[in-house]
Order: C-alpha cells, then structure tokens, then sequence
C-alpha cells in the first residue's frame, strides 16, 4: 500500500463512525441509486463503497442481485457490513479489484475519482471487471462545485484533483481512452454541493 494510500485509508478510517450523519452523503447516495438501471443487472460493484450508502439504497430494488462493495478502508467496510449483511465488502484498492474479468454488469464510484492516485490504472481496472456493453456510474464534484459554491471546511491529510471529473468534456475525455463512452448525465445539486452523475458504457478497445 503505497503512502498516500495508507493517508486515505487512516483518513476514512476516523470518519467511518459519523461519515452517515453527513445529509448530502446519504441524499446524493440515494439519488445516484435511484437513477441506475438494474433491468437485466446481475452484479453491481460500487468502488470507494465508504459505509455502502449506495448499495444499501439500491438493496431496496435489487433482490436476486449481487451486491459488492469495495474500499480500503476497514472501519467504513464495518458499517456497511452491519447496514447490508447480504452484500459482499471486500477490502481493496480501486486498482487491485478480485474480481473475474467481465464479470461485472454495473460499477458505480460516487465522489472517489478526484482522491485515487492513480485514475489510468483504476479506470482501467474497471473495464476489465466490467462486461462489453456493462455501465459505469460516476459522480464528481462539477465545476460549480469549485468555483464558489460554500463548502465545509477539511483538513485533508492527502491531495485530491477535480479538474479532470469537473466538467462534461473533462470527464468524457478523461475516461474515453479506457473504453468508456458517455451514454447520459445531469447534475445534481444540494444548494451547496454541485455533482456531475454521468454514465458510461464500457465500449470494445484496440
């Protein structure tokens, strides 16, 4: 686990206990899950899971599915364990997932992109889980989230990068040369946060 990695992870370990207080956590985690598709779905993976808000809100709909969130950190795992017994929490780095290539039908990442250091490799990653034609979800702080919008204050440990997730052209751009294509967006608002929800679909590569 390389330093930066270990900063997340000792980062979300001490917010686990509360991180479910958090009103815009569980609102845009209950929106995002609203808004996936499951018709045909068998296997969902939601990356960066933290206490599994959005598979807990999608287990409402999702029975016969098989759920799966992964995080690195341990202590966030835990609350989702106790929220949604019947899903699977595995701990694991974004771009290290065990998981069988192609085996995945939907992958979802809720505002992670902008903290995991290396994006090639976890985006990579997930085509590789993901089935031809299989969808990813995301949702990024956008770019008037960044430019004046009021937000809590943090003191965060590690460094973080929104520019490439910020915006329509940004993200497409970004994910495009790991084989993803826009299929849909819209943004999604709290009256303080700002998030871009977009989804993808993992297209054919040379």
């Amino acid at each position: 686990m390389s330093d930066r990695i270990e900063l997340i992870r000792r980062a979300f370990d001490g917010r686990a206990a509360d991180y479910d207080d958090s009103t815009m956590h569980r609102t845009l985690a209950a929106d995002v899950a609203d808004a996936v598709d499951l018709d045909g779905a068998r296997t969902v993976l939601d990356i960066a899971t933290g206490t599994g808000l959005v598979l807990r809100a999608l287990a409402q709909r999702a029975d016969g599915i098989r759920l799966i969130g992964v995080d690195i950190s341990s202590s966030m795992l835990a609350v989702a364990e106790r929220a949604l017994p019947v899903a699977e929490w595995i701990t694991a780095e974004a771009t290290q997932l065990p998981l069988l290539p192609a085996s995945m039908d939907i992958a979802i990442c809720v505002t992670a992109l902008h903290i995991i250091p290396d994006v090639p490799a976890a985006l990579d990653e997930w085509h590789r889980v993901l089935r031809p034609g299989g969808r990813l979800i995301t949702a990024t702080f956008s770019s008037e989230y960044r430019s004046g919008i009021p937000k809590a204050s943090t003191n965060r440990t590690y460094p973080s990068d929104h520019d490439p997730y910020a915006s329509v052209p940004a993200i497409s751009a970004t994910l495009a040369p790991h084989g993803f294509g826009l299929r849909a967006h819209r943004n999604w608002t709290d009256g303080t946060d700002a998030v871009l929800i977009a989804e993808f679909v993992a297209e054919s590569r040379p």
